[in-house]
């Protein structure tokens, strides 16, 4: 497992034809007795609180929202979505490293959040990183030309 899967993150111009080119849509979520669209591939990270999920998103916000982090990984695009822990749902997207520690799994975003992946979850997981990764690269998006920017 010391093979480094990521190579290098996606600039965030990179995301944009991405999401243009997967014709990412818009997530709709319940805001404030209202709904809002939210596009999807400006989400970074999910984060389950009970009841509650917390998005966290590129810019930097986060908006809490009244649906389980079960309900809203139904919602999203399983493409560019994946759940490594029962707590969090990240987006690949966005993705800056997958660190092996101790025989413990843990990825790195590029907004700097650290998450864990359980043992349960880290076959499939790693699976869904390198099945998105070969994705990319059918798009012409080697990850050496995937350079932050």
């Amino acid at each position: 497992m010391k093979k480094k899967l990521v190579a290098k993150p996606l600039s965030y111009f990179l995301v944009e034809q991405l999401a243009d080119q997967f014709a990412m849509p818009d997530l709709t979520l319940p805001f404030w007795g209202c709904r809002k669209k939210m596009p999807m591939h400006q989400i970074v990270r999910l984060e389950g609180e009970g009841n509650y999920t917390l998005f966290h998103f590129v810019d930097g916000s986060q908006l809490m929202v009244s649906l389980t982090l079960k309900k809203m990984e139904s919602r999203l695009s399983p493409k560019f979505f994946a759940r490594p822990h029962k707590k969090n749902i990240i987006n690949l997207l966005y993705l800056e490293a997958i660190h092996p520690e101790h025989q413990q799994l843990s990825v790195s975003l590029v907004n700097g959040h650290r998450v864990e992946v359980s043992r349960r979850k880290a076959s499939r997981f790693i699976k869904q990183v390198k099945g998105f990764q070969q994705e990319l690269q059918l798009f012409d998006v080697a990850p050496t030309a995937a350079m932050a920017g």
